[in-house]
């Protein structure tokens, strides 16, 4: 017998159904195409998939807007010198910004190294030869909040890192051999941290990765007094994947080129960024300003809807969405079951969805691209298991498939466990 409750979510649900129908042959077609040899992956056996993870990088972040994949186009036809480009992006950037300066780098983490570099030996040629070897030199990086898993991006530079928990350790915590402070703090936080930077003369670098959209934030941490700061170019910019930002003083960012690619002898030389990076992360910066946010949070928040509309009608079901106030604020829907009872974990529909057809990704506690040992010096790292499906990263129509595969997965394992 349905009682109400669930009569209730099949007659929200049937709409959908209708168009899941309707759209079954398309459905087929794009199954069928991810195999054709057209697709370029398919070409050397690699499977594309439906991505409700979100725009991580070993999943290669986002897909770049149309705008960026016009700049990177025009960009390839012609040569140019990355001097001399790098620093018109420097003064396009800081007209976008607000900042006095900014560079294109090799993603967020590239940024973190430049910065950490330029601090160290700033423009001095023999600084920049010696390094990693960072003796002699200011070389101690504060990293507010302990260590996390991009902390690499400034030891390989030779810094050494000094951890602190809270704001009120930061002040104490810095020294004459400090170099610069690291922090993903926001907020308040973010505010007090700066005040104690400003009056200890110590740069302070923030590392806000994906912090893209709002668009905002690029003028804000500028309005801020942040000395550094940086984004990802392949996350939510929707860039080059292999692009990043690096914005603030401009004495810090002409530092950060004198360490980094083309300059041959410099720690950064491997962080190569190309002509088309530069043109494609400006184009993508440049296209933020005209959209129109609050619209897309609309349509992103349609596609979770749909899909809980479709997963609620099974029993036992539970789902939420909500913004996540941190990184990646994307509409999010969760969704929920009692693992134990069902005998079957967020694990296991993981797998599920991703070794079905089309694969579909989704969003848990697992990180195949994170280095097992980070995990207990990250408390990031440490997350509870639960099943998360972005909005953003999905394109149009994929909700149908992906609601009524999680759906069908759920109804099979509720059946099999016989609840």
């Amino acid at each position: 017998m349905l009682d109400r409750r669930t009569l209730l979510k099949w007659g929200g649900a049937l709409p959908l159904w209708g168009t899941i129908a309707g759209d079954a042959l398309l459905q087929r077609a794009r199954a069928a195409a991810s195999k054709s040899p057209q697709n370029i992956y398919a070409s050397i056996g690699v499977r594309s998939f439906i991505n409700a993870r979100g725009t991580w990088t070993y999943l290669s972040g986002s897909l770049e807007l149309p705008e960026v994949r016009t700049a990177k186009e025009a960009a390839s036809r012609h040569f140019v010198d990355i001097f001399e480009l790098q620093r018109a992006a420097g003064k396009k950037l800081a007209e976008l910004s607000g900042a006095e300066s900014g560079m294109v780098t090799s993603g967020a983490a590239g940024a973190i190294a430049s910065a950490t570099a330029a601090c160290m030996a700033g423009t001095d040629p023999a600084k920049i030869w010696q390094l990693p070897d960072s003796s002699g030199m200011k070389n101690e990086v504060i990293m507010t909040g302990g260590r996390n898993a991009f902390d690499s991006a400034v030891r390989l530079t030779g810094a050494k890192l000094v951890m602190i928990r809270s704001i009120d350790e930061l002040d104490a915590a810095l020294g004459t051999a400090t170099a610069m402070i690291y922090t993903t703090w926001l907020g308040e936080r973010l505010q007090q941290a700066i005040a104690i930077a400003k009056k200890r003369n110590v740069p302070l670098l923030l590392d806000d990765a994906a912090g893209i959209p709002p668009i905002e934030n690029l003028r804000l941490y500028a309005k801020m007094g942040a000395d550094l700061y940086c984004f990802s170019g392949g996350k939510g910019l929707c860039g080059p994947q292999c692009s990043g930002l690096l914005l603030g003083r401009k004495d810090l960012i002409e530092a950060a080129l004198a360490n980094t690619s083309p300059w041959e002898g410099a720690v950064c030389r491997a962080m190569k960024v190309g002509k088309e990076e530069v043109m494609g992360c400006l184009a993508a910066v440049e296209a933020w300003q005209k959209t129109d946010l609050a619209a897309l949070n609309r349509t992103w928040e349609q596609r979770v809807k749909r899909i809980a509309t479709l997963v609620d009608t099974v029993p036992g079901v539970t789902t939420n969405i909500q913004i996540p106030e941190g990184g990646n604020r994307y509409p999010t829907l969760t969704v929920r079951w009692d693992e134990s009872a069902w005998n079957f974990t967020v694990a296991d529909c993981d797998r599920e969805l991703r070794e079905g057809e089309p694969r579909i990704e989704v969003l848990t506690a697992s990180n195949p691209s994170l280095v097992p040992a980070v995990t207990g010096h990250d408390p990031k790292a440490q997350r509870h298991n639960r099943l998360q499906i972005i909005s953003m990263t999905m394109q149009p129509g994929e909700e149908l498939i992906v609601g009524r595969r999680l759906r069908t997965i759920l109804s099979a394992a509720r059946k099999n466990a016989k609840v």
